[in-house]
């Protein structure tokens, strides 16, 4: 799997606390061995956002993704569910 972070992933990371983004890594990593491994609650997102999916990071916090050709995933936004607000 070929995890692309794409600037708007990279502008919201940057605001994250170290804690965050060391729990959002581990997620990562999760997510590269095994996107449905269940600590991830991985979920395909509704209505507008319907080709987008997301995992969690933690209670709080959430990677939004979509997947692209072959073995790509873009990894868009990071937060708390107020990144469902694109």
């Amino acid at each position: 799997m070929k995890i692309i972070y794409v600037p708007s992933f990279a502008r919201d990371s940057r605001k994250l606390s170290s804690e965050i983004k060391s729990k959002a890594n581990k997620a990562i990593e999760i997510f590269k061995n095994d996107p449905s491994d269940p600590r991830l609650r991985t979920h395909k997102l509704q209505g507008r956002l319907c080709d987008y999916w997301a995992f969690s990071v933690d209670y709080d916090y959430r990677i939004m993704f979509y997947y692209g050709n072959g073995d790509e995933v873009f990894l868009v936004s990071i937060g708390t569910h107020d990144i469902y607000r694109l």
